[in-house]
């Protein structure tokens, strides 16, 4: 059995844990390892996410199957109607049970019942991840290359679904 619900402070160690399980499998033909190891320890530190919880407002979400956590995501508002999903990952033993399309759900049914009319993303140009976002309704509008810093650029696209569509 499948419960998504809401992250809390204690639930970021387990983001971290799964992010380091899940990221070297989804990015290992795409990211240089140095690279994944740099982007890894900037983007999920226990410091950063905790701020972005307590301080700056994100939605955490945690997805447990059966009691395990398998999932996570993790959006917040970037502009007047519109949020991010900054994060979406599920743990590679758990693919393609639908997991990934359930978060994408509740995360739309949440933002549906508050003034939002768009849900954007950004995705690396070269992981297949994106075909499930344009299969979940999600359309290209742009290119975009991130400077994370040290020479570590994320090359993305960035994409965007409607609200009600």
């Amino acid at each position: 059995m499948i419960n998504i619900r809401l992250a809390n402070v204690e639930d970021l160690i387990t983001v971290e844990r799964l992010a380091r399980e899940i990221w070297p499998v989804t990015y290992n033909s795409i990211v240089p390892p140095e690279h994944l190891a740099y982007m890894l320890d900037l983007i999920y530190n226990n410091d950063r996410l905790r701020d972005q919880l307590l301080n700056q407002h994100h939605t955490f979400l945690m997805v447990e199957s059966d009691g395990k956590p398998v999932a996570f995501a993790h959006y917040s508002t970037i502009e007047p109607g519109v949020s991010k999903l900054h994060k979406i990952y599920v743990h590679q033993s758990t693919q393609g049970q639908g997991i990934g399309k359930q978060l994408i759900d509740y995360i739309i049914s949440d933002l549906q019942s508050k003034p939002y009319h768009t849900l954007r993303l950004n995705v690396n140009r070269y992981n297949k991840a994106r075909f499930f976002y344009e299969k979940n309704g999600f359309a290209i509008i742009k290119e975009e290359d991130v400077d994370l810093g040290n020479g570590v650029f994320m090359i993305d696209y960035v994409m965007e679904k409607k609200l009600g569509q």
